[in-house]
């Protein structure tokens, strides 16, 4: 495959990871505390919603609208979205910004969930089924709005479900395996990675849509698709270079003052 492809579907597969490890933790917390019955029916509804949901967007956007306006607006976007992701991982990098914990998601949700007054809906607790349901839904939206961007985008929607889709796969069989969340995923330094992703497919993207509308067409990277190496060094180098200059510096120990005392 081309570098754009196997860019394509790595930053698919990062970005869905993240999200799934997070909708994981709500789902787990509803199924150990409220029942799998009623967390699971919430979860499954939730990805019906979401997998009609990108079907029906990447078609519209390939019907309705020009590959040069697409490519720009999505490009835009994705750079937009990915500013956001690095500038979170900078300050969490150099202390300015706590990490991101799913044991104590987990357990933030546990508690929420037993003190929840019990009900019903459609036969399944109502808690238990709306949270998993939100959980889902909430982080699903963002790895639809990045699998359909960078499918259609790349004329080549089908792979960036693969890679989505395969990240799901993974989560929920982790999931099954272990019981429990999973903090030892290292979700901190993904998301740096899921950011240096998007912004440089926004870079890259964004300036081909521009010259696409303004000029005769051609792609404005010298080398084509290789040019996405070139701005995700460059993207790690000037993130890198941030954190250096931003880091708290480490505290330092307090020190006894010895007094003297005259004899």
């Amino acid at each position: 495959m081309s570098p754009a492809a196997w860019g394509l579907l790595l930053s698919t597969f990062v970005a869905a990871f993240v999200e799934c490890v997070e909708a994981l933790t709500i789902v787990l917390a509803m199924g150990v505390t409220r029942g799998w019955r009623s967390a699971l029916a919430g979860a499954a509804t939730a990805l019906v919603g979401l997998s009609l949901l990108t079907a029906l967007a990447g078609v519209a956007l390939v019907r309705f609208v020009s590959p040069a306006v697409l490519q720009l607006g999505v490009g835009a976007l994705l750079l937009i979205f990915g500013l956001q992701w690095l500038r979170k991982a900078v300050l969490r990098s150099t202390g300015h910004k706590s990490l991101h914990d799913e044991e104590i998601e987990y357990a933030e949700q546990t508690s929420a969930a037993q003190t929840a007054p019990a009900a019903t809906i459609f036969g399944f607790d109502a808690f238990a089924f709306v949270v998993s349901l939100k959980g889902v839904l909430l982080e699903g939206f963002e790895v639809v709005f990045i699998v359909v961007t960078f499918g259609v985008n790349a004329h080549n929607l089908p792979l960036a479900a693969v890679g989505g889709g395969a990240a799901a796969v993974v989560v929920v069989l982790a999931g099954l395996v272990l019981h429990r969340p999973l903090s030892a995923v290292p979700e901190n330094s993904l998301k740096y990675v899921v950011g240096l992703l998007l912004a440089t497919f926004g870079t890259f993207w964004s300036l081909e849509g521009l010259t696409s509308l303004t000029g005769d067409g051609t792609s404005s990277w010298p080398g084509g698709d290789w040019a996405l190496l070139a701005l995700l060094a460059a993207w790690a180098l000037w993130t890198q270079l941030l954190i250096r200059l931003l880091r708290r510096p480490a505290e330092q120990p307090r020190t006894a003052t010895r007094v003297g005392v005259a004899g």
